[in-house]
């Protein structure tokens, strides 16, 4: 039915060419209905899954990673509720995160910052304070005490889970003001007084100093951290008890998240990775894909994927899937991408569950952010996905099919296993297709449940599959 709709659509094209002198018409109406029906090989290379390295874990660590890798969880939103029980919150849902194959997940900055007890962490004033020193008018955080800090990241560890620490290094806030020769003004850089007594700042820290007017960016008026001070970078990660260090030593944090890394250089990152390791991802609110390409490759780090999220916006909440064959930054480099359908800053996504179908099924690391997993949509579906991706979602990615409504795409497979083909429909019907697999004479079925058919591959491999209306399916071996 589709494919005559189109053919029509083409015929009225060509006659209302004929009578009228009208080239733009005709390139964006056949835009607007492109078919998209031949097999892209959208990766090249042997396959292995994402990995974000070793997981210290316990004897009796429970959660192991599955051929298609793990899942991240973001485990906080903007506001998450004060009173300094957040942590309490996200430790006890670990378990339950681990039995559904969640590997690890991302705390909000978890130091002193100037709000105290009230503040996301965003404007850092003492590094060393997890909430056992009494400023800022406060001694916890938002979001608990040092020691509750430290059972949460025992308990994940014994999940065997990694948690990643959300890491502001642009600004500093909450300083003192001091006279500030480079300004000729007074400025609130004065970090001397902080509890800790470690990481003590003053005026030569901050642009502008010694070392220049600015760097890349600075952020919302806060003073803007100088990396290119050796004082600054022997805090940072130089020193035995630098921040790096103390969080990956002391505090046992596995990766990190780095905030607004369009206000300092890559090189920073790739510093800091370069001498305390672990995981590594960059927050770069860009949807350019050879911007966050750059900056992953000279930073060492994974990046979040803005250009996918933007055009997974485009494609569910706008009615034209074709834009999914653009460029993306897993297509780029898979083993730099971190995707993500919603985070704390940005929930622009309204249609979210084929979004994180999409994620979910395909390369990079997939992202699951907390309001959407325990509050806002269906667990269950999630669950089923974030299974689907740990046990099926392996190998290379190949476009199959797209045009506005539909959108099929395969997994490969890697190393034995299978892989997948996931069909996603945002059309208002059932829609069918044959497509190509990788597998011949043998019977699949969709891992979803949104299907009841088994159906068998014809020994040249193809076979028909279908998907709801305004849902998705998952196909692989019936095994």
């Amino acid at each position: 039915m589709k494919k005559t709709q189109f053919l029509l659509s083409l015929l009225a094209l060509a006659l209302v060419g004929s009578c009228q002198n009208n080239d733009e018409l005709s390139t964006d109406s056949l835009k607007k209905e492109e078919v998209h029906n031949k097999i892209v090989n959208v990766t090249h290379h042997d396959g292995r899954p994402f990995s974000t390295g070793a997981v210290s874990g316990s004897a009796q660590a429970k959660f192991v990673a599955g051929p298609g890798g793990s899942v991240l969880m973001q485990g906080f939103y903007w506001d998450v509720p004060d009173g300094g029980n957040w942590w309490n919150t996200v430790k006890d849902k670990l378990t339950a995160w681990s039995d559904a194959g969640i590997g690890a997940v991302w705390l909000p900055p978890a130091s002193k910052a100037q709000n105290g007890a009230y503040s996301m962490g965003y404007d850092p004033t003492d590094y060393y304070d997890f909430g056992n020193f009494n400023q800022n008018g406060s001694t916890e955080t938002r979001f608990g005490s040092r020691t509750e800090l430290e059972a949460l990241i025992t308990k994940a560890h014994a999940e065997n889970m990694q948690v990643y620490a959300d890491i502001v290094i642009n600004h500093n806030s909450g300083g003192q003001s001091e006279a500030n020769p480079f300004t000729g003004t007074n400025t609130w850089t004065n970090f001397s007084g902080v509890a800790s007594g470690k990481f003590q700042r003053n005026y030569n820290d901050f642009y502008k100093n010694a070392y220049g007017n600015n760097d890349e960016g600075a952020f919302g008026g806060f003073p803007d951290l100088c990396h290119a001070n050796p004082h600054v970078q022997d805090w940072l990660w130089g020193r035995d008890d630098s921040v790096a260090k103390y969080y990956k030593n002391v505090m046992k944090f596995d990766g990190w998240r780095f905030d607004y890394v369009k206000g300092f250089g890559p090189w920073v990152v790739n510093t800091w990775n370069s001498k305390v390791g672990g995981f590594s991802v960059g927050e770069l609110w860009d949807s350019n894909v050879n911007t966050l390409e750059w900056w992953a490759n000279n930073a060492n780090s994974s990046v979040f994927d803005f250009a996918a999220y933007y055009k997974m916006d485009e494609a569910f909440d706008n009615g034209n899937l074709n834009v999914l064959n653009d460029d993306m930054m897993w297509k780029r480099n898979p083993y730099k991408a971190v995707t993500f359908v919603a985070n704390h800053d940005t929930d622009i996504i309204y249609n979210k569950m084929p979004a994180y179908a999409y994620i979910l099924t395909h390369e990079g690391y997939p992202t699951i952010f907390y309001r959407d997993y325990e509050e806002w949509l269906n667990k269950e579906r999630l669950n089923s996905l974030i299974w689907i991706h740990n046990n099926k979602a392996t190998g290379t990615t190949s476009i199959l099919y797209t045009d506005n409504d539909e959108y099929i795409a395969r997994r490969n497979g890697y190393n034995g296993n299978p892989g997948l083909v996931v069909y996603i429909n945002t059309s208002s019907s059932w829609q069918e297709r044959w497509i190509d697999t990788n597998w011949s004479n043998q019977q699949i079925k969709d891992f979803t449940g949104n299907s009841s058919w088994y159906p068998t591959t014809q020994g040249d491999k193809r076979v028909k599959i279908q998907c709801p209306p305004n849902s998705y399916s998952v196909w692989s071996l019936n095994l």
